[in-house]
């Protein structure tokens, strides 16, 4: 599975001097560890970070009702006006339904009144009728991984016979839209250069999603993702999303959102990011693993082992005490925590450095640009120009 469908949260402002940290929004919930499938390009299980061997398969309902005392004590003490939960893995549906349940009920019920906004994020191999009318009961919404028609699909996500899962994620999809359209929260793609760009988005767009959200692959400058060695100065990723990018922008009546460009447009008119990844707001997502501990955004297992830890577990210790934390500080910092080079670029205030995971370097820590430095830039670049052009013809009155 890629990343959860986490770091779009409310906008928030850049934490005060005084605290230097800003409460959590949404909490990551790692309900069963392990998966269904086998893809390759998983950062749980084929990057530096391997202790997911050693978590329990599924969370306990004792960790369970730890967890939703925990996130309701945080929605409180900061007077929230809302918290978003998403159930994740591994698989979660793995965990079954009755702990599905029993964690939504636990959740609502210790954060209220404050309303929980509840996602679960599934590869939907086991995305049967059942399990949709449990979400429909419980207004659960579905975001789903699929990374476009069936040859790119299946090219990373398998299962551990080797057979593709494009066939069962299909199948699922059209129970979900035909049957429940409206717990369809969106698709998560990871972006292989291997897939042509526009098959891809029209595949995708053929379910009809809500949204969209393309993700970059996992990788940093010690282990490079695909197509991206590094120091290498061609933007093959950013070409990649180019194609995208003109066909969404262009296409009158926009058929979905997609949200790293919607980030991306909503920074350059002056605005704040939602989406990890763009923008200089602070990161609001803790994750909590099936055992109860207490970590921060689960794709730095990318990066090398522990990289996410912080020693803290929900049976002993408040989120608070998370945001007290250097490491947690550090990717709440905004622009003060971005190196020198990134910094100095005209750039930083829109890509915000990328994803913290893509920072890293065995040398020299999280202190660098991204990996995807240069597929950024150009991206950034190609889109502002698209938006100061409509921006001119809209002062001028050009129709």
């Amino acid at each position: 599975m890629p990343g959860p469908d986490h770091g779009h949260q409310p906008a928030l402002r850049a934490p005060s001097p005084a605290t230097s940290t800003v409460a959590f929004r949404q909490f990551v919930l790692k309900l069963h560890s392990r998966c269904d499938l086998a893809c390759d390009h998983c950062y749980v299980y084929t990057m530096a970070d391997q202790r997911w061997r050693s978590q329990p398969r599924a969370m306990s309902q004792r960790v369970l009702d730890w967890t939703a005392h925990r996130i309701g004590e945080h929605a409180h003490t900061h007077r929230l006006n809302r918290v978003d939960v998403v159930l994740h893995g591994g698989e979660p549906l793995l965990a079954g339904a009755t702990r599905l349940e029993a964690a939504v009920a636990a959740i609502r019920q210790a954060a209220a009144p404050v309303p929980v906004r509840m996602t679960v994020q599934t590869n939907a191999v086991r995305l049967d009728e059942a399990f949709l009318r449990l979400f429909d009961r419980l207004g659960v919404r579905i975001s789903v991984s699929l990374d476009g028609d069936r040859a790119a699909h299946d090219r990373h996500r398998r299962g551990p016979d080797g057979r593709g899962s494009h066939t069962r994620v299909e199948t699922a999809l059209r129970r979900l839209t035909t049957g429940f359209p409206h717990l369809f929260h969106g698709l998560l793609c990871t972006v292989d250069l291997g897939n042509d760009p526009i098959t891809t988005y029209r595949s995708l767009l053929a379910h009809q999603p809500p949204a969209l959200d393309f993700l970059l692959p996992h990788g940093t400058w010690s282990n490079p993702p695909p197509g991206r060695p590094p120091d290498s100065r061609p933007g093959p990723y950013a070409q990649w999303l180019m194609a995208v990018f003109d066909e969404w922008y262009h296409t009158p009546g926009q058929r979905t959102r997609i949200r790293f460009f919607d980030e991306i447009i909503q920074v350059l008119l002056g605005g704040t990011s939602r989406l990890a990844g763009v923008g200089t707001s602070p990161v609001a997502v803790v994750v909590v693993q099936t055992d109860g501990t207490i970590e921060m955004d689960d794709t730095l297992a990318a990066t090398y082992p522990a990289s996410a830890r912080t020693g803290l577990h929900v049976a002993r210790h408040s989120f608070d005490a998370a945001l007290g934390l250097p490491t947690v500080r550090a990717q709440q910092a905004g622009a003060a925590g971005l190196c020198a080079a990134c910094r100095a670029c005209d750039r930083h205030r829109v890509c915000g450095g990328g994803l913290r995971t893509h920072r890293y370097r065995a040398s020299t820590g999280f202190d660098n640009p991204s990996v995807y430095c240069a597929d950024l830039y150009r991206l950034i670049g190609h889109i502002h120009r698209a938006v100061q052009r409509d921006v001119a013809a809209l002062r001028a009155g050009t129709p």
